[in-house]
């Protein structure tokens, strides 16, 4: 502050030290003067009096001038960039606001639908990265719990590892904005997304897609094109732009569609066996509002947009396209022609590097680290005549340091060797499209529309509960199933705040050796989790519902061999798997991937896009397109589509659609003829699972004090574990029949309602007092024999001819108003005959009074489904030794021919 003459950039400033005489605070006050004074003046000034414990303040007196700069301040805004614009989607609209929030990240926005916010920002590095064949791009997305005012669960409360669903979504972020990144831009990129508000209502994926679009149009990125995302869903016949999470459990479809005013990007959909019509008019509709959109987007980043880094744009020379074609151009158009994977990479791989080393001979290259990446400049070429100051490391001077290199400048080379591999790449991309178009066959001589050959085989891993090996040509995959009960389904927390169960997923594994390589093994990638997901997404309509067959289901695709299509080949070997473990599908699906030669004109064409059915790594590497869709010949179940140019049109789209339904239903065709087929039985390995309905107000004591009746039952019997739901639902796990017999008994008899005139066998006498005898009728239930009821001779006390563990038949013959049991023993015992006048004899009266026999009764409210039908192997579980009341669909419990029994 005392380093010039000025104070608070106030010229010609006397300080005044006065005291003030009722607080004794000292204060300097501020007064212009016509001279400056010098420093040390005023350092005199401030010094002369001695400062003691007394309280030292500053005070600064105004000028007119300093209140008319405040009230120009005021006028100002704090937010001066700041911009807000309201774009209709659907039948709402969305607000996108920038310029408030994230004001030092190259692009930030906050996109808000009804009480749903969201807040993107996109951010790049100041340097480039080496130059590379995949644009340094990162995508991350969290939904944050204190969006919906709540915390997770678990017992880390900060949210951590990326969730699956959350993974996908920055998959539907990355996917339709990549193709729009200008080539030769190596900056890398960063766009995050978090979701702060979250209402429950308006679905944050789409508008994810949306915002991200947005940010990067607003930041320094050159990208080619403005992107957005919406969803459509089918309700009532009605397709529905961006629906909420009410209306869209009344869909029948589930489509996300990206892209920009030119053209189609990205579509990611789910449905019910539609028909390719319908999901052609869906994505009409959805590509309408996408563009709507995008020209609202365009308007706000004229106002207020950055300039794109169109400078930073990198290409390799031109003229090194020339070279390498004419190195590399003859042998080139015969590598391809190797049908094979591995041997055309290697093959490849050598080429590669004879340009290289050619190239290095003739003085176009160098491998030095040191001359990789030079750029030619004109003062590289002249002489260094000026002076120049070196600086040697660790010694420098404040303020700016460039620190020089000792040695002289590298020689300047033409091209870098890391250009000449990505032009190599290019060109190897145009030899295998003009291929394609001219010669009409692909690199494994299939036509357009041919399939790969196809061979499947069920039931190769004998103790698993379902297995499928499905090979396509060179991309294989290992399918297995394992089934269980509701403890092994997959808990999901999700931001609703509602935990969701998964009774099916499908987990697909890519390992390094499916292609040859070494690599690394760790937790799934994001790869990974999307292809499973599609697969599994395409598999779900044909399972049976939970009430048909209450299992959860696992299926483990691994990738064993992979040359494009493997979440294609998932989805079959799955569907066959499913099949091998005894669910029973609703109908067989199969998967293809599909592939585009947009330019055709080119390689000389007629100019009409080229649809390739059931791609190779290398035409998905070297097209313009990778379409799956997965269904069976009725319908749709789910579609995948990435595009790596600008965009498709719709009736590109509807042309693979329809090669598309031709491709799977020979696919179709083929797995039928699967060998050895499909046992459709369940394993002998695979748990039994009872589903019996009880009272729900009985549920109760099926679990006991504190869990410890199902526990108990669960220890006595060996079952796996007893389910029990508010609604009545109790499911028993078991490995084999007679635990389950047992445990359906026990339970039966739990929650039995017994009625006056039953009668018990073989009960045990669990307690004896002085004025009767307590007799376990079923497990857990008493009830009380008086000493009158025990016998039909007179006892003096019960001990006289009964004790504790003895067994004895009763009958119940009164129910009080506690609900207490009075059974009775003397009255099944036949009384002593006695002689009629007439010389006849006459006994007690049987039990079934007039010699009609009493009907079997079920006990009201139970009744039992069983899920251990056949199994493989005809191999069938042991009788059960042990009496056990009989069942049926409608009702079973525990009386056998009007009688009750133990188990």
């Amino acid at each position: 502050m005392l380093a010039s003459s000025s104070f608070h950039g106030r010229p010609y400033s006397h300080f005044v030290h006065t005291t003030s005489n009722r607080d004794n605070k000292s204060s300097i006050s501020y007064f212009p003067v016509a001279k400056p004074h010098s420093i040390s003046s005023v350092c005199g000034l401030l010094l002369s009096r001695r400062i003691t414990s007394k309280r030292f303040k500053i005070r600064a007196l105004k000028r007119e001038s300093d209140f008319e700069s405040a009230a120009e301040k005021e006028a100002v805004p704090f937010f001066p960039h700041r911009h807000s614009v309201k774009i209709p989607v659907g039948d709402r609209h969305i607000i996108v606001e920038t310029g408030q929030i994230g004001r030092q990240a190259s692009g930030s926005v906050i996109v808000r639908d009804g009480e749903t916010i969201l807040y993107t920002s996109v951010c790049l590095s100041d340097t480039p990265s080496e130059p590379s064949d995949f644009f340094p791009m990162s995508v991350n997305y969290q939904e944050r719990f204190s969006a919906a005012g709540r915390t997770s669960g678990g017992f880390f409360k900060r949210e951590g590892r990326t969730k699956d669903h959350e993974v996908l979504i920055c998959r539907l972020i990355d996917r339709p904005i990549r193709p729009t990144m200008r080539k030769g831009f190596y900056h890398e990129t960063q766009i995050l997304s978090w979701v702060l508000s979250y209402d429950g209502l308006h679905p944050p994926d789409s508008l994810a897609v949306t915002a991200a679009g947005i940010a990067v149009a607003l930041s320094e990125v050159p990208n080619t094109t403005t992107i957005s995302g919406v969803r459509i869903g089918l309700i009532d016949d009605k397709f529905v732009v961006n629906p909420t999470t009410a209306e869209m459990e009344k869909s029948k479809l589930d489509l996300l569609l990206a892209g920009s005013e030119t053209g189609i990007l990205m579509i990611e959909g789910y449905c019910d066996f539609l028909p390719e019509e319908k999901l052609l008019q869906a994505i009409e509709i959805g590509h309408e509002a996408v563009k709507a959109i995008c020209k609202e987007v365009d308007n706000l980043v004229k106002k207020c947009g950055k300039p794109k880094m169109l400078d930073s744009i990198k290409l390799p020379p031109p003229e090194l396209y020339k070279h390498v074609e004419e190195i590399a151009g003859e042998e080139l158009v015969k590598v391809l022609q190797l049908k094979n994977k591995i041997p055309r990479r290697k093959a490849l791989s050598l080429l590669e590097e004879k340009v290289l080393s050619i190239l290095t001979e003739e003085g176009y290259v160098s491998k030095s680290e040191s001359s990789v990446g030079v750029e030619i400049t004109p003062d590289m070429l002249e002489d260094e005549d000026e002076e120049e100051e070196f600086v040697v490391d660790g010694e420098f001077d404040e303020g700016d340091v460039h620190i020089k290199p000792v040695s002289k400048k590298p020689i300047p080379m033409f091209y870098a060797e890391v250009d000449v591999k990505l032009v190599f790449k290019s060109i190897t991309s145009k030899y295998l499209r003009k291929r394609i178009v001219e010669g009409g066959k692909r690199s494994d001589g299939r036509g357009s529309e041919e399939i790969r050959v196809i061979d499947s085989e069920c039931g190769l891993l004998p103790r698993a509960h379902g297995s499928a090996l499905f090979t396509r040509g060179e991309t294989q995959s290992l399918a297995v199933v394992t089934l269980g009960d509701r403890q092994m389904a997959q808990r999901i927390d999700i931001l609703a705040g509602v935990e969701d169960l998964k009774r099916f997923y499908l987990q697909y594994s890519f390992p390094p050796s499916c292609v040859g390589e070494v690599g690394r093994i760790g937790a799934p990638s994001r790869r990974e989790i999307g292809h499973g997901t599609l697969a599994e997404r395409a598999l779900e309509p044909v399972l049976p519902s939970e009430e048909d067959f209450p299992y959860t289901i696992r299926v483990e695709s691994t990738i064993t061999e992979s040359n494009g299509s493997s979440s294609m080949a998932s989805v079959c070997g799955g569907c066959l798997a499913l099949q091998d473990a005894g669910v029973p599908l609703k109908s067989p699906i199969a998967g293809i991937a599909m592939g585009l030669v947009l330019d055709t004109e080119e390689f000389g064409g007629d100019g009409t896009p080229l649809i390739l059915s059931d791609i190779t790594g290398s035409e998905d590497a070297s097209g313009d397109m990778d379409f799956k869709v997965a269904g069976n010949d009725d319908g749709v179940t789910a579609f995948q589509m990435d595009i790596k140019v600008a965009g498709i049109t719709l009736s590109t789209m509807k042309h693979a659609l329809l090669q598309a339904k031709e491709g799977r239903k020979r696919i179709l065709a083929e797995m039928l003829k699967c060998s050895p087929p499909p046992s459709k039985k369940l394993s002998q390995y695979a748990p039994l699972i009872l589903v019996m309905k009880v009272k729900p107000e009985k549920v109760n004591l099926i679990i006991g004090s504190g869990g410890k009746k199902v526990k108990s039952i669960i220890e006595e019997t060996g079952v796996d574990s007893i389910d029990t739901q508010d609604n009545g639902i109790v499911k028993i796990t078991a490995r084999d029949q007679a635990s389950l017999e047992r445990t359906k008994t026990i339970i039966s008899n739990l929650t039995m309602v017994p009625i006056v005139g039953d009668v018990y066998r073989n009960c045990k006498i669990t307690s004896i007092v002085p004025y009767g005898a307590f007799v376990e009728i079923v497990p857990g239930r008493e009830g009380l024999c008086h000493i009158s009821e025990l016998s039909p001779d007179w006892l003096s006390k019960p001990e006289d001819a009964f004790k504790v563990g003895d067994i004895v038949d009763v009958k119940l013959i009164e129910i009080n108003e506690k609900g207490q049991l009075r059974l009775s023993r003397k009255a099944l015992l036949p009384v002593p005959e006695e002689t009629t006048e007439s010389g006849k004899s006459k006994g007690r009266p049987t039990e079934e009074g007039s010699g009609q026999q009493r009907k079997e009764r079920n006990p009201e409210g139970v009744f039992t489904k069983r899920y251990v039908g056949s199994r493989k192997n005809d191999q069938k579980p042991k009788p059960n030794t042990t009496p056990a009341p009989t069942s049926n669909e409608t009702g079973s419990g525990p009386l056998v021919n009007g009688e009750a029994q133990v188990g």
